[in-house]
């Protein structure tokens, strides 16, 4: 038989441990791969841990909800804002008229057929009180911001050129917020829309008219 000694036959073995100078082992190395005692997985920068929704998404869900409220919020605010302009325009004409309020030119009445300020106020009252119950109010707001076209251009603009110089600040005003209206119709709260659009056709915003007319889908 082959005599198999110590010298002759290699044994293999399993890597170990380094070393240190004093011949002890040196304690083995984690490997940042291998799962931690407490059976959460780690890695090179340490234990990960799931996580959830970025708060970039968090706000943008945030605002976009904000934006749907102001949307549906947006007829009556528009109708709000009708109410006082036409509340205020309706006032100017009261005014003028029957001398409440203050009344006008230090506190007297504006001469019946006096041209252009009776007719100005007459539209004033009139315009201003159909825009205030949103009845016709397309109509009415576009002979309201007329008026207050003329006089602007007419009585205030030949005095300068800037509204803060010439006073023509609150008939710039009403004639471009009357000019709105007519684009936007009445909003909500009006008699334009008690009346089904017969009166001032065409008054509902445009979005909700689209919604009413998109089919619904199963």
């Amino acid at each position: 038989m082959p005599n198999l000694t110590a010298s002759s036959v290699s044994v293999p073995h399993s890597p170990s441990a380094p070393r240190t100078r004093s011949g002890r082992r040196s304690p083995p190395m984690n490997n940042p791969n291998t799962t931690s005692t407490t059976g959460s997985p780690t890695g090179p920068s340490g234990p990960t841990s799931p996580t959830g929704p970025t708060g970039s998404g968090a706000s943008g869900s945030g605002a976009s909800t904000l934006t749907g409220r102001l949307d549906q919020a947006q007829p009556y605010a528009l109708g709000l804002f009708r109410i006082v302009v036409g509340l205020l325009f309706a006032c100017h004409g009261a005014a003028s008229l029957f001398g409440v309020l203050g009344g006008a030119m230090g506190g007297g009445t504006v001469p019946a057929g006096t041209w252009p300020s009776w007719y100005a106020a007459v539209i004033q009252l009139g315009a201003g009180g159909l825009v205030l119950l949103g009845l016709g109010t397309r109509t009415a707001a576009f002979l309201a911001s007329g008026s207050m076209a003329y006089a602007y251009f007419k009585v205030h603009q030949p005095e300068s050129l800037f509204p803060l110089q010439n006073g023509g600040e609150t008939a710039a005003l009403f004639c471009w917020a009357f000019v709105l209206l007519v684009f936007t119709g009445p909003g909500a709260l009006a008699l334009d829309r008690l009346f089904g659009g017969r009166v001032g056709a065409g008054s509902a915003p445009r979005a909700e008219r689209e919604e009413k007319a998109t089919p619904v889908t199963a």
